[in-house]
């Protein structure tokens, strides 16, 4: 990018008054529908909702038998996590049937997805006791976040630390079983540390966590180890102006048996060290008008090592930056919200395997949302947007929610989006698997409509939708009339635009929280989402990567039951991919509270299922963990 362009984007943030005031999003022990969703223009009450989102709190993160990001979003609807180790080692992330790559990371409204690959974008720095909660926007969200936001958007959001707390947290767990594959390592284990400070009022605020976990893999070169720390701040200069800050850094280093290239890649390994930046202020110009300027960098570097022992041949190293300028803006009227902005994002990348290349973002947007007409809750809009090898495209999409009664609620909305291919997809080359430079953007028109309402005092949403993906992107190898298995894995995968990829979705959750007394309380969530694709014709002898991963069917039920010194939690997925058999899984946590101590036991696994998330990587069978947590305030 021009560095004049970088100087003026630099020179606007800091001349324009510093501003940027935290929303004060509160939630009642009980409820979530007080919660502020922010799309970087507008700030809905969760209850206002007009599409399909899903929200999980801290509070149910804590109870439930997780260790990392990657694992809380396996309990979340329509979200489908491709894990291929424990510990949040590697993680491949879709929504509704999408593919890795189709959906968009956010971290407290930044992007934070990578250029380079789906297979990095959940690299977050911040450790997950440090997590306020975790917003699925599901359905095509390119009006309100711009590119690559094909099937949805998973926004991540930090604590906010407008006081004084500590907490320290330590894990550590065991298979009680000898490593799969007879490796001669011993028993599979292993363990995390992590410790988030708070520190502030209301006029300045300061968070940081810090964050470790090491395990000696379930099975042979699987082993894993990772580093994450994170800060972020927010100072208040007066009821006008404001600011907030923040920059993260994760070093992670992991076998790679089977992660990409099965079998041939029994002896690869992976470094990933990412570092991440924002700078944002807020401006209010008037008490109807606001300016926000934004600017964030992302660095991640890649080294992957096909030999871990001979790093003379088959060694990959990517370096990948995005620099990103947003100008967000919102007028309230009398006839409703406008807001309007512009994106200006710079991505490149330098590669001993994938080349030097670079490529230029300009976005701008318009949306209207208003509650003029009775009942109705209008939000619609417009992203256009230009790339420097795509050319320009606009992304239009409509909300519309209908209040048909005092508990019930209609949602329709239709919107079209992107996915420009990233950077491996188009110049990849491997033994296993060499990229496309003539691959074409993907886009998605999509069509859904819910109803969300009561059901006693049990909250129910039911969703349909239908997507449409024109030149949809996937790997494949065409094996022509060979048999031999031998053979056909010298058979590299490549991309190709194979048409359209046409989705249909059915989903629903129902919920409720019980108070069964001054300090007892039992809630429970189930889940279900049934896909139906299109089927996607492959001629005689092509072979998909991803599509027999595709899931399915996923059924989810979480259970939470608590007094004042105990707490008993249950979480059960039950999945279905396309083409494999189904699984299910079910984890347990009970945990004691005294004084500011909280200890715990989890159960993982609790049937010892075998199961493989993605590629030939069978996952950890069960699994006994401890841990104890001590909050200081």
């Amino acid at each position: 990018m021009n560095k004049k362009l970088v100087a003026f984007i630099f020179s606007s943030l800091l001349a324009s008054h510093f501003v940027l005031a935290q929303t004060a999003a509160t939630m009642r022990q009980d409820s979530i529908a007080e919660v502020i969703i922010s799309e970087n223009r507008f700030q809905i009450p969760f209850a206002k909702r007009n599409r399909n989102i899903e929200i999980i709190t801290s509070e149910d993160i804590a109870r439930l038998s997780v260790k990392s990001v990657n694992e809380v979003l396996a309990y979340m609807n329509g979200v489908d996590v491709r894990q291929r180790g424990p510990f949040g080692t590697q993680a491949d992330i879709s929504i509704d049937g999408g593919t890795f790559e189709q959906a968009l990371i956010l971290l407290n409204g930044v992007k934070i997805s990578d250029p380079q690959t789906g297979h990095h974008t959940m690299n977050i720095p911040v450790a997950l006791d440090a997590i306020e909660r975790i917003e699925v926007l599901r359905g095509p969200m390119a009006r309100v976040y711009g590119v690559n936001a094909l099937t949805g958007a998973i926004n991540i959001v930090t604590k906010t630390a407008n006081s004084n707390a500590l907490s320290v947290h330590v894990q550590s767990g065991s298979s009680f079983e000898n490593k799969a594959e007879n490796d001669g390592d011993g028993k599979y284990w292993g363990g995390g540390l992590q410790v988030v400070g708070q520190l502030g009022n209301e006029k300045l605020q300061n968070l940081f966590s810090l964050s470790g976990q090491k395990s000696n893999g379930q099975r042979y070169n699987s082993a894993t180890q990772d580093f994450r720390l994170y800060y972020q701040g927010a100072y208040s200069i007066n009821e006008l102006n404001s600011l907030e800050w923040s920059a993260g850094y994760i070093d992670n280093e992991f076998g790679a048996n089977g992660y990409y290239a099965a079998p041939g890649d029994k002896e690869s390994y992976e470094l990933v060290k990412t570092g991440f930046a924002h700078f944002a202020t807020k401006h209010y110009l008037s008490e109807n008008f606001y300016i926000s300027p934004r600017i964030s960098n992302r660095y991640n570097t890649d080294d992957y090592r096909y030999f871990r022992n001979d790093l003379s041949k088959a060694r990959s190293e990517h370096k990948n930056n995005v620099l990103s300028f947003e100008l967000n803006s919102r007028l309230s009227t009398k006839v409703g919200d406008f807001g309007i902005g512009l994106e200006i994002r710079d991505e490149d990348v330098k590669s001993n395997n994938l080349g030097n290349h670079s490529r230029e973002n300009f976005g701008s947007y318009l949306e209207y949302r208003t509650e003029l007409i009775p009942k109705i809750a209008l939000h619609l809009g417009a992203y256009s947007n230009y790339n420097s090898n795509y050319g320009w495209e606009i992304y239009p999409g409509v909300d519309i929610g209908y209040q048909f009664s005092k508990n019930w609620k209609l949602n329709v909305n239709v919107g079209k989006s992107q996915r420009i291919p990233s950077f491996t997809d188009l110049y990849l080359k491997q033994p296993a698997n060499i990229g496309n430079p003539d691959l074409k953007s993907e886009y998605a028109l999509q069509y859904e409509a819910s109803v969300q309402g009561a059901v006693g005092k049990s909250q129910l949403e039911i969703r349909y939708f239908f997507r449409d993906i024109s030149d949809f992107v996937d790997w494949v190898k065409n094996t022509g009339n060979i048999s031999d298995p031998a053979e056909i894995s010298k058979i590299p995968y490549k991309p190709y635009n194979l048409g359209n990829n046409r989705m249909h979705g059915i989903s629903a959750s129902l919920s409720r929280t019980y108070s069964l007394g001054s300090s007892r309380k039992l809630s429970y969530r189930f889940g279900y989402n049934y896909l139906a694709p299109e089927e996607l014709m492959y001629t005689n002898g092509v072979i998909s990567k991803y599509v027999l991963e595709s899931l399915k069917h996923q059924g989810l039920i979480r259970i939470m039951y608590s007094t004042s010194k105990w707490e008993f939690s249950t979480g059960n997925r039950w999945i279905k991919r396309e083409l494999n058999d189904p699984y299910f899984l079910s984890d347990a946590r009970i945990a004691f509270k005294f004084k500011s101590l909280n200890v715990y036991t989890d159960l993982t696994n609790l049937a010892n299922v075998s199961y493989q998330e993605s590629g030939a990587v069978l996952m950890p069978k069960r699994w006994f963990t401890m841990g104890v947590k001590c909050i200081i305030k």
